[in-house]
């Protein structure tokens, strides 16, 4: 088990480039495997989540090479055309990956495995399974609709119309990759707006999606079925939920200031940056563009006196993975934080709100949570204590964010899953003042 040492700082100060967004990195190998002909991505995120899914992709019969370069080349077997992996597909703790992957599955005519650790296994995939067995997938999963499952797509899939239950980008990936393979349309509808890098990609790759906005705000996410998708060039954003670690780290800093290149700024993903300006933060974006139907901006942070505010629901499934280094900043910010509308942390890779919010407290930060909700005032961090990540690498970078700005050092345990979102993660950190050191293991 990895243990890492955070100890204060005065000043955060430079440049860092952060890894490439891990949502866009996933998506950008799939549908380069759904594509005909060559896709080069560049920027991909290098992480332990990203490489399961191009093992993944290579199991289902797509060639994927990593080049002297960093680019990485993927040559495709087109919509319906992947192959049945030989071997059980372990997609290790990548939530992400292995529900957009049994999206991509069930639009083949095969058989496949899926499993992941002990962490992925405990994690909720009926909801991605529900949709997809309406449109002719058979599953036989463990207890509970969980990892290890088997699954076989149908030789004739079918177009669905559904009604998402929950905020969930994952569940709306998982049926628009899989309608790709569906005659007809297949559309998703969301009662709020998920991050929408799937839809961003389709078009960037060639095929025909539409949304539309429907009485009280509901989107329908509609994508033609049976397209002939086209290899590409995508560049993969710098991933602004990585970002948000040395952000946050500068902002609540004595003083200093950093600029991180080429960070994603996609609106359905900014819920962070809203409510860190409304916070009081310091943040200009300079150098606007888009790539790939992404828009990317570099970000200018500047050390700043943070105040608490109420965080609507509405807003969480545009930060949904953000909340853990919010609350860090809400920690050093005046007056009280309020957080609602965040049950889904609980199914992440650890119950988010808790495992926070209790480690919170053991630093000496007055907090208290329930089912969806978490409450943070202004405290001294004491620090000065060890805390468990649980094997959950948001949960422990923003620990050793927090230890930055403690009074005795934070150690934290568990620090191995930083490798899947945010390899070098201490090195970037150090570059730029912070100190972060390993610590005894355990």
């Amino acid at each position: 088990m990895t243990t890492i040492v955070s100890h204060y700082i005065e000043r955060l100060q430079g440049e860092s480039w952060v890894p490439g967004d891990k949502s866009v990195s996933h998506r950008a190998l799939m549908l380069g495997a759904l594509s005909v002909g060559e896709t080069r991505i560049t920027g991909l995120l290098e992480g332990d989540d990203v490489l399961a899914t191009a093992a993944a992709m290579r199991a289902l019969g797509a060639e994927v090479n990593r080049l002297d370069d960093g680019t990485w080349q993927v040559f495709g077997c087109g919509v319906g055309g992947l192959a049945a992996p030989d071997d059980v597909i372990d997609m290790g703790n990548s939530g992400t990956g292995a529900r957009l992957l049994m999206g991509v599955i069930a639009g083949q005519p095969v058989t496949a495995v899926l499993t992941g650790d002990a962490s992925l296994r405990s994690r909720p995939m009926e909801r991605i399974m529900t949709p997809l067995r309406e449109m002719g997938v058979a599953f036989a999963a463990a207890e509970g609709g969980r990892l290890p499952l088997t699954m076989t797509g149908p030789a004739d899939l079918m177009p669905i119309d559904y009604p998402s239950p929950v905020a969930s980008a994952q569940i709306k990936s998982a049926v628009l990759l899989a309608g790709l393979a569906a005659p007809g349309e297949t559309t998703v509808i969301e009662a709020i707006a998920t991050r929408d890098h799937t839809e961003r990609l389709l078009s960037h790759f060639g095929a025909e999606v539409r949304t539309a906005t429907e009485a009280a705000g509901a989107q329908r996410i509609t994508v033609v079925g049976q397209p002939e998708l086209t290899g590409c060039a995508v560049r993969v954003p710098a991933d602004v939920s990585s970002a948000a670690f040395p952000l946050v780290a500068a902002l609540i800093a004595s003083e200093g200031e950093l600029r991180l290149p080429a960070v994603g700024t996609n609106p359905l993903r900014a819920g962070l940056l809203e409510t860190l300006t409304e916070m009081g933060a310091d943040i200009t974006r300079e150098n606007a563009t888009v790539a790939a139907g992404e828009p990317i901006a570099d970000l200018m942070v500047r050390a700043s006196k943070l105040r608490g505010v109420n965080v609507p629901a509405g807003r969480a499934a545009s930060m949904i993975d953000e909340y853990p280094i919010l609350s860090v900043a809400a920690a050093s910010a005046n007056g009280t934080t309020e957080m609602l509308g965040i049950a889904e942390l609980r199914v992440k890779e650890t119950d988010r709100i808790k495992v926070m919010a209790d480690g919170l407290i053991k630093c000496g930060v007055k907090t208290d949570y329930d089912e969806d909700s978490m409450r943070i005032t202004n405290s001294t961090v004491n620090g000065g204590v060890t805390i468990s990540a649980e094997h959950d690498h948001r949960i422990a970078m923003s620990f050793l964010t927090l230890g930055m700005n403690a009074k005795a050092p934070i150690t934290v345990k568990g620090c191995a899953t930083i490798e899947t979102s945010f390899p070098g993660f201490a090195t970037a950190m150090n570059q730029l003042g912070a100190s972060i050191a390993n610590g005894s293991p355990t």
